[in-house]
């Protein structure tokens, strides 16, 4: 019997392909970044040609390093940056316009007129979300309007929409099947988390043809096969996809937090704060979003997430435009050669600030500068900002939850920074969980998948497998965090309402 999954884990920045064997152990992996596109401030695009590539490319390197044959791989599961806009003709498969990325803030002025028409209850109530620029359905009414005959295409049934998900998903099968999976389609503003259904009623608010929508489908079944005229994976024809989630939920499962009340924080381009509520819809009354986990085997879990749209960007900002830094791994040295942040606080709300504030026209701001700040100083503020954002999102998932954190899960590229997670564990004033495999979101999206194909036999596998390499425990005083905490909210309202 095949004992290995591939994952696609398509995320902003890159394109990566994983191979886990059955005790979750990486056979092999390859990664592609790409270009980010911004036409604007405040405006972020892809190439979707791109991220199709860099993905094909990253599938055909992993499979060919892994010295398996095709005979050893049972299926295929993708996850991906969620809520980011794909428009493409049915017939070439060419992409009528770019992709809108997550990040993108273009759509603000929408979310107003949306809001004065009344629709935040209605919206809120159906889909769990909140009216914002963040959510697929905006973006997708700006394509149809502001590209030449995208929306008389559209009406005559010519183009279709997708997230990431739908549009390999789509490229993989040869244009075969057009599906995205509950969780994604919970990202878009148009989807109802009670029915599993497109709602006919907001589409019809933000002018969207129903027709262009993928079909809804659960989070581990087979979608479809690799088509035999990929290029490049000639080998892999015929191997089922059977598993897709966002990049959160993926990272919630993988992380095995399979029972109500278990929460992780993923640490990638933004912050992704998670907990899973079980069956019910979760109600927060703190600013945090409702959304599908998954949907295995006919049972639906929902989830509370919070996002801070800015961490691991923050890093790459300190990098490529200030070059403060010529690595991310240098932030860790940098922010332990001082003592403290000299009273630099770095706010980085470059596209807004998320959960729990929502304001779309907050900007990055870096406040505390004296002649004596360093750029040490400048970065560690740059990783403290990081952790402030995170505390914001669980002290608002706490007062949901009416119970404090027992312990953070956590993962993604800034969960190997030392600094932080002790700085996290600080203010937090809960013990911080790091796996020994990192991978939890690609591990998600595979363990879909392997599920389906009969790798794993119950979701509680994925329990079994997990393992932590570090507990980070609270060593700072609880006034201390107190007193950093406070300067931090001061620092956020400097941001606050700036456009």
């Amino acid at each position: 019997m095949s004992q290995h999954v591939i994952a696609l884990d398509q995320g902003t920045t890159s394109s990566r392909a994983i191979i886990f064997d059955a005790n979750g152990k990486i056979a092999s992996l390859s990664q592609h970044p790409f270009a980010q596109i911004y036409p604007q401030p405040g405006w972020v695009e892809h190439d979707p040609m791109t991220i199709l590539y860099t993905q094909l490319e990253s599938l055909s390197e992993a499979f060919r390093a892994s010295g398996l044959s095709a005979a050893d791989i049972a299926a295929v599961g993708i996850t991906n940056q969620r809520e980011t806009t794909i428009v493409w003709e049915r017939e070439t498969g060419r992409p009528v316009y770019n992709a809108i990325v997550w990040q993108c803030r273009r759509t603000a002025p929408l979310c107003e007129e949306l809001r004065r028409g009344g629709w935040e209850e209605k919206i809120r109530e159906k889909t769990g979300l909140l009216i914002d620029a963040y959510f697929s359905g905006t973006k997708l009414r700006w394509i149809l309007d502001n590209v030449p005959g995208a929306r008389e295409r559209a009406e005559r049934g010519e183009l279709l929409f997708g997230t990431v998900d739908t549009w390999l998903i789509w490229n993989l099968t040869g244009g075969r099947v057009h599906v995205t999976d509950y969780s994604n389609a919970s990202r878009t503003m148009l989807f109802n988390i009670h029915t599993l259904q497109w709602d006919a009623e907001l589409c019809e608010a933000l002018n969207i043809p129903m027709c262009m929508l993928p079909k809804p489908v659960s989070n581990s079944e087979e979608y479809g096969t690799i088509d035999s005229h990929m290029p490049g994976l000639e080998e892999l024809s015929g191997i089922p996809i059977c598993g897709a989630a966002g990049d959160q939920q993926a990272a919630l499962l993988g992380q095995g937090c399979i029972y109500p009340g278990e929460a992780k924080n993923t640490y990638g381009t933004g912050c992704f704060s998670m907990m899973n509520t079980g069956t019910s819809v979760p109600v927060s009354r703190s600013g945090l979003l409702s959304c599908v986990a998954w949907n295995i085997r006919g049972k639906t879990n929902y989830c509370l997430e919070g996002s801070v749209f800015n961490a691991g960007s923050t890093v790459q900002w300190m990098r490529d435009e200030l070059h403060l830094i010529s690595s991310a791994e240098e932030t860790q040295t940098l922010a332990e050669s001082v003592p403290d942040n000299g009273g630099v606080y770095l706010v980085s709300a470059f596209t807004g600030l998320g959960a729990p504030y929502w304001d779309m026209y907050a900007r990055g701001t870096l406040v505390g500068i004296t002649r004596g700040t360093t750029r040490a100083h400048v970065v560690r503020a740059g990783l403290e900002g990081i952790a402030y954002q995170v505390r914001d999102l669980i002290d608002a998932m706490e007062k949901d939850a009416g119970a404090p954190m027992r312990i953070l899960r956590v993962d993604g590229g800034a969960s190997v920074n030392r600094f932080l997670m002790q700085f996290q564990a600080d203010i937090l004033r809960c013990p911080i969980d790091r796996p020994v495999m990192v991978e939890t979101t690609a591990f998600g999206a595979a363990f879909l998948a392997g599920l389906h194909a009969g790798v794993w036999s119950d979701i509680g596998d994925i329990v079994r497998i997990r393992e932590s390499a570090h507990i980070f425990r609270p060593k700072m005083d609880a006034e201390s965090a107190q007193h950093l905490c406070a300067r931090w909210h001061k620092a956020v309202e400097r941001a606050r309402d700036w456009e």
